[in-house]
C-alpha cells in the first residue's frame, strides 16, 4: 500500500449503522475538539502531494451527512483535478484581489495565489430554487418576500454545514484547509461555471481547499467563551456600539485576520 492510500471505506455499511453513544461521553468529545481545534486555515499548500481520491469519499461523505432545512440537501461538490482549471481560477481571484486594491476597501485580502498550490480543491455550489423547498407563499406578496428572504438563510447555512463538515473531516484526515467565500459576484459566477460546466441555475457559494502546507501553519484568535456566551437573556455588554464596531474594524480586524494568536496582543 502506498503512503498516499487509505484503507477502503464500505459507505453503505457506514449508512446503516448508528453509533448511541453514552450521554456526557468526554472521550468522544475531547476526540472531537482534537480535530476542531486543528482544522486550522493556510493559503499555501504542498502542491507536490496527491489526494488519494479514497479521501475525497471520505470528505464528501462526512459532508452529505450535514443537517439541511427540510432534509432538502441543496448542495454539490465539483472536485477539481486539472491544474489548468485550478490556475483559471485562481486567476479570477488574483484579478478580484487587485480591484480591491485599486478600489481603496481597506480589506486585508489574502494572498489568492496559493489557491493554485491546493492539492484538494472542491468548489461547493447549491441550485436556489430549492427555497421553494422550505416556507414560502409564492405571490408576490411583502409576506412572501419575508419568508423567500429567509428561505433563502436556511439554504445557506445548509450548505455551510455540510461544508464545515467537509472540512471538519479534512482536519481528521491531517490536513490543513483553507475556505473560500468571496465569491458572490455576478463575474465570479460567469468566470468558474463555465470551467466546471455548472448550469445557470445553480450558484457557485464558496471554494474548499485542503492539503498538506507549505510551511507550518498558527491558530488563529478567537474570542474568549465568556465574550459570546449569554445565559437566559443577552448579555448587554456583549453588544457593541456602532461606533465600537467601526473602531473594532479599523484597527483590529487586520491583527486578527491572517495572524498567529500567540503574536497577537
Amino acid at each position: 500500500m502506498s503512503e498516499n492510500t487509505a484503507p477502503a471505506v464500505d459507505l453503505e455499511q457506514a449508512e446503516a449503522e448508528v453509533d448511541l453513544p453514552q450521554i456526557g461521553a468526554r472521550d468522544r468529545y475531547d476526540a472531537l475538539m482534537q480535530v476542531v481545534r486543528n482544522r486550522v486555515t493556510v493559503r499555501k499548500f504542498d502542491a507536490e502531494f496527491a489526494v488519494p481520491d479514497e479521501h475525497y469519499d471520505l470528505i464528501l461523505e462526512a459532508a452529505r451527512h450535514g443537517p439541511s432545512g427540510a432534509n432538502a440537501q441543496p448542495w454539490h461538490f465539483v472536485i477539481v483535478r486539472d491544474q489548468a482549471v485550478k490556475n483559471a481560477i485562481t486567476d479570477y481571484f488574483v484579478t478580484e484581489q487587485r480591484f480591491r486594491a485599486k478600489a481603496k476597501m481597506k480589506f486585508p485580502t489574502p494572498d489568492y495565489r496559493g489557491l493554485a498550490t491546493a492539492p484538494g480543491f472542491v468548489v461547493v455550489c447549491s441550485d436556489m430554487r430549492w427555497v421553494n423547498a422550505f416556507p414560502v407563499l409564492n405571490d408576490g406578496s411583502d409576506l412572501d418576500r419575508m419568508y423567500k428572504e429567509n428561505a433563502e438563510r436556511i439554504l445557506l447555512q445548509s450548505v455551510a454545514a455540510a461544508t464545515m463538515s467537509a472540512h471538519l473531516a479534512a482536519a481528521a484526515l491531517g490536513y490543513n484547509v483553507w475556505w473560500v467565500t468571496a465569491i458572490g459576484q455576478e463575474n465570479a459566477q460567469k468566470a468558474m461555471k463555465p470551467l466546471l460546466g455548472i448550469p445557470d441555475e445553480l450558484s457557485v457559494l464558496d471554494i474548499f481547499l485542503f492539503g498538506p502546507p507549505a510551511q507550518k501553519p498558527y491558530k488563529r484568535w478567537r474570542k474568549p467563551l465568556e465574550e459570546i456566551t449569554n445565559r437566559d437573556r443577552f448579555e448587554a455588554g456583549h453588544f457593541m456600539t456602532d461606533e465600537e464596531l467601526d473602531d473594532w474594524i479599523r484597527n483590529r480586524r487586520h491583527r486578527v485576520m491572517y495572524k498567529d494568536a500567540s503574536k497577537i496582543d
